[in-house]
């Protein structure tokens, strides 16, 4: 399975496989026949006080990644996370779509990151917790 990302901008294509919109704001001046989306995970995306944080901080990818990666480990990210590996696994290709004028750092990369497996799945609090979320993204895959 291959994952790639892209603007949402970008005209859709055959070989985008199954898009998926990971952004919590519909994008400017874009109808949704033209997003060709299959589903839109809004509570994949940065919160709005996260996101506001790292606009005025671009500079501040580390800490964006890890703080973004703490939001995902929260039961309504959890549950559309869940939801996006199902549907890595049950496609060829699936192309997580963004908004963001910056290409290579957004939460669509980190995503990507959890995905292909260079990233740890988020954590709960303690081992407990880490080790119920990689059974719960491992049960996922499973399927």
């Amino acid at each position: 399975m291959a994952v790639v990302i892209k603007r949402v901008y970008e005209p859709a294509s055959r070989a985008d496989g199954t898009r998926v919109l990971v952004d919590r704001l519909w994008p400017r001046d874009l109808s949704k026949a033209s997003a060709a989306l299959d589903e839109w995970l809004r509570d994949l995306a940065p919160s709005d006080e996260l996101r506001r944080w790292y606009h005025a901080r671009p500079g501040e990818w580390v800490k964006f990644r890890q703080k973004y990666l703490k939001e995902l480990s929260h039961p309504e990210a959890e549950t559309a996370l869940c939801r996006l590996y199902q549907f890595a696994n049950k496609r060829k290709r699936l192309t997580l779509l963004f908004a963001s004028k910056n290409e290579t750092r957004n939460n669509a990369v980190v995503l990507k990151e959890l995905l292909d497996g260079t990233r740890k799945p988020p954590t709960g609090t303690g081992p407990s917790g880490a080790s119920a979320t990689r059974q719960r993204a491992a049960a996922v895959r499973r399927r």
